[in-house]
């Protein structure tokens, strides 16, 4: 589904992806971790197109990335991003309505598809009781189940997520990983999204890329990927590891007082 081979990404003399291979299957659902500055973000933005790479190659669907046109990408691949500033008085639905702009046609209408696709990801994403709402009245959490919807209104095959947990309390965290993980099962929807939280990913993402200095660390299953002596490499700092109580998987604990 997504293949990145040697790719890198260079602001001056620093390389903020530097040399990395990843692939990512189809219908998977993969977390990127790593602390600040890591490349996680950077990594998620050259795949949406955002960014052009230094150097390597990305694929998207056996096809290369570089030459496509945006509209192609657009409906193969949504982003949602950490937050979005909305500078005028838009609606739910108005704004995911905006999600099916890979699909407008010079001077036509809304097609039915248009509306079909909308209403659609309005009710998967639980707002059409806010459709008429405005956006900056939302919370934070309806805000990014928002930004969800109008990812999906693009009808995408490979959704992107920076940190898509940001910001919101436990329970927004809780229901946003729930969708996710429920489109990825009814619609083998591909999930690759960067995250901060350890322990939510470890509890929500079969398969952990743990990034460093725009590099891969490691590469494969929560208790693989999470042990005391690769947070120890990575963030610098001393934990304990223990298994969730109900669901088994490492969870990540802080050691206060004490420094690696």
């Amino acid at each position: 589904m997504i293949r990145y081979r040697a790719f890198t990404k260079a602001y001056g003399g620093r390389r903020a992806v530097d040399g990395l291979t990843l692939e990512v299957l189809a219908g998977s659902v993969v977390a990127l971790l790593g602390p600040n500055g890591s490349g996680k973000t950077t990594l998620l933005r050259l795949l949406s197109g955002v960014l052009a790479p230094t150097g390597g190659d990305a694929a998207l669907l056996e096809r290369p990335l570089r030459g496509q046109p945006r509209k192609a990408i657009a409906r193969q691949l949504a982003v949602v991003p950490q937050s979005a500033s909305v500078p005028f008085a838009f609606t739910v639905r108005e704004i995911t309505t905006l999600g099916r702009t890979a699909y407008a046609r010079l001077l036509r209408d809304e097609s039915p598809a248009d509306r079909d696709a909308v209403s659609r990801a309005l009710r998967v994403t639980r707002l059409n009781s806010l459709a008429e709402q405005r956006f900056d009245e939302l919370s934070g959490g309806e805000q990014q189940r928002v930004l969800l919807a109008l990812a999906l209104a693009q009808e995408p095959r490979v959704l992107l997520l920076d940190e898509p947990t940001a910001h919101l309390d436990i329970a927004f965290q809780v229901q946003m990983l729930d969708l996710l993980q429920r489109l990825n099962q009814a619609e083998q929807i591909t999930v690759l999204a960067a995250m901060h939280d350890l322990n939510l990913a470890a509890l929500y993402f079969p398969r952990l890329v743990l990034m460093r200095g725009g590099r891969i660390v490691a590469d494969g299953s929560p208790s693989e990927v999470l042990t005391v002596s690769t947070i120890r490499e990575v963030y610098g700092t001393e934990t304990v590891v223990e298994p969730h109580p109900t669901h088994g998987v490492p969870q990540v604990l802080a050691r206060p007082g004490v420094s690696a």
